[in-house]
């Protein structure tokens, strides 16, 4: 499927402003901003399974499109939600365990890149991959 393959980030958009927005403090924003993060995705059907390693964690994440399921970011903020489809966009949203707070986001394939964009209390940031 479109969003199979190996990512690796290529840059940051608002990425700091995004971070401090979610309430991250400045030493954890400025070592996030040079993670090396690079994502794998496999997906089959309405089931993806992604990995994430970056400089700090390898986590392995499971899940079906319209189904909860938990995940702790880096930082350790616990959200709740799920992924769904819209067209050729994947969409995650999720509430923040810690204060009920809405974060969405997206990913996208365009331009051979993979654009996750994440919206949060009215600040907007985006990390582009790269194919690995």
């Amino acid at each position: 499927m479109t969003f199979n393959g190996d990512w690796k980030v290529d840059r940051n958009d608002n990425y700091e402003k995004f971070m401090e927005q979610m309430g991250i403090n400045m030493v954890k924003r400025k070592l996030a901003s040079h993670d090396n993060l690079k994502i794998t995705i496999l997906q089959d059907g309405d089931k993806f399974h992604v990995k994430e390693s970056s400089n700090f964690r390898t986590v392995d994440i499971d899940f079906t499109l319209g189904v909860s399921f938990e995940y702790s970011l880096a930082d350790g903020t616990e959200l709740s939600g799920a992924w769904t489809m819209e067209g050729d966009v994947l969409k995650g949203l999720f509430n923040r365990k810690d204060n009920g707070k809405t974060l969405t986001t997206t990913r996208i394939v365009q331009g051979g890149e993979l654009i996750q964009s994440y919206s949060y209390e009215g600040v907007d940031a985006k990390r582009i991959f790269k194919k690995a």
